[in-house]
C-alpha cells in the first residue's frame, strides 16, 4: 500500500464532507417534514410557529423542545381529565350501571404502580440516554471543527511544502561546498553542533571572567581613587620642581653672559680639528 500524501488525505477529506455533508438544517428536515404532514391547514398553530424550522439553529430548537415538552404535559392531563370523566359519567348512566368492587380498586391500583415504576424506569433510562447523546453530539461537533480548521491547514501545506523546497534547492545552489572564506560555515551538522556546542561553553566561560572582573570593578575604583589622591601632591610638587630648574638655569645662563654657547662652539671645533688630525696621520 501506497504511503499516504497531504494532497491524497486532502481529496478523502473532500470527498467525505461532499457525501457526508453534517448541518442541524440536514439533521432537522425528518422532524420539519413529520410535522408539516401531521399538522391540519385549518387547525390554529401554537405560539411557537413551525416556520422556525426554516431557519433552525441550536438555540431555536432547544427552545421548540421546552415549549413542546409543556405543552405536551397539559396535553396529557387535560386527555386524562377527560377519559376520567367519560369514564366515569358511563359508568353511571350504563345500563346496568358499572359497580366496581374495593377488591378491584386494590387490584388496579397495584397494576397502576407497577406500571408508573416501568415508566419511570423507562424515562430515567430514557434520560440517560439523551444525556450520552448530547455529549457525543458536542464531542463530535468539537471534533468536526478541528477538522475543519486541519484540512484548511492542509490545504495549505502543499504549496508551503513547494516554497521549502524552492528555497533549500536555491540555497544548495547559492552556498556550494568550499564557496565561502570561512570553513566553519561549511562544516556538516553533527561538527557545527560540537563547534555551537564549544563556542557555548567558550561564552560561559568569558561571561564568568567577566562577571569576576565585574565584582572587581568597585574594588579597583576606590583603589585608583586612592592612587590619584597619592599622586596628586607628587604631581604638584614635580610641576613646581619643573618650574624652579627652569628658572636657576635661566639665571645661570644669564649670569654667564653667552659664556656656554661659547664654550660649546669651540668643544665641535675641537671634536672637527681631531677628526681630521686622525685622517690624515691615518691613526
Amino acid at each position: 500500500m501506497a504511503p499516504l500524501t497531504a494532497e491524497g488525505v486532502l481529496a478523502m477529506l473532500r470527498t467525505l464532507a461532499t457525501n457526508h455533508e453534517i448541518t442541524i438544517l440536514k439533521l432537522s428536515e425528518p422532524i420539519s417534514a413529520a410535522v408539516t404532514q401531521l399538522q391540519d391547514p385549518h387547525q390554529r398553530t401554537s405560539d411557537i410557529s413551525t416556520s422556525s424550522l426554516d431557519a433552525t439553529t441550536p438555540s431555536s430548537l432547544e427552545a421548540d423542545l421546552t415549549h413542546y415538552r409543556e405543552l405536551f404535559a397539559k396535553l396529557r392531563f387535560s386527555y386524562v381529565e377527560q377519559v376520567t370523566k367519560e369514564k366515569f359519567i358511563r359508568a353511571i348512566v350504563g345500563d346496568p350501571p358499572l359497580i366496581v368492587t374495593p377488591q378491584e380498586n386494590v387490584d388496579l391500583e397495584k397494576e397502576n404502580m407497577e406500571a408508573k415504576a416501568t415508566l419511570k424506569a423507562l424515562k430515567a433510562e430514557v434520560a440517560s440516554m439523551v444525556a450520552d447523546l448530547e455529549e457525543k453530539a458536542k464531542d463530535l461537533s468539537r471534533r468536526y471543527e478541528r477538522v475543519k480548521v486541519e484540512t484548511i491547514r492542509l490545504e495549505e501545506l502543499p504549496g508551503k511544502i513547494v516554497e521549502l523546497e524552492n528555497a533549500i534547492a536555491e540555497l544548495r545552489k547559492t552556498q556550494s561546498v568550499g564557496s565561502n572564506p570561512n570553513p566553519e560555515l561549511n562544516l556538516p551538522l553533527a561538527k557545527t553542533s560540537d563547534l555551537v556546542e564549544s563556542k557555548k561553553q567558550r561564552r560561559a566561560e568569558l561571561d564568568r571572567q567577566l562577571e569576576q572582573l565585574q565584582s572587581q570593578v568597585p574594588r579597583k575604583k576606590k583603589e585608583l581613587d586612592r592612587l590619584r589622591a597619592e599622586l596628586q601632591p607628587l604631581e604638584t610638587k614635580r610641576h613646581n620642581s619643573v618650574a624652579a630648574a627652569s628658572e636657576a638655569r635661566r639665571r645661570k645662563e644669564a649670569a654667564l653672559g653667552g659664556v656656554q654657547h661659547d664654550l660649546e662652539e669651540r668643544g665641535r671645533w675641537f671634536r672637527a680639528a681631531e677628526t681630521g688630525l686622525k685622517q690624515a696621520l691615518e691613526i
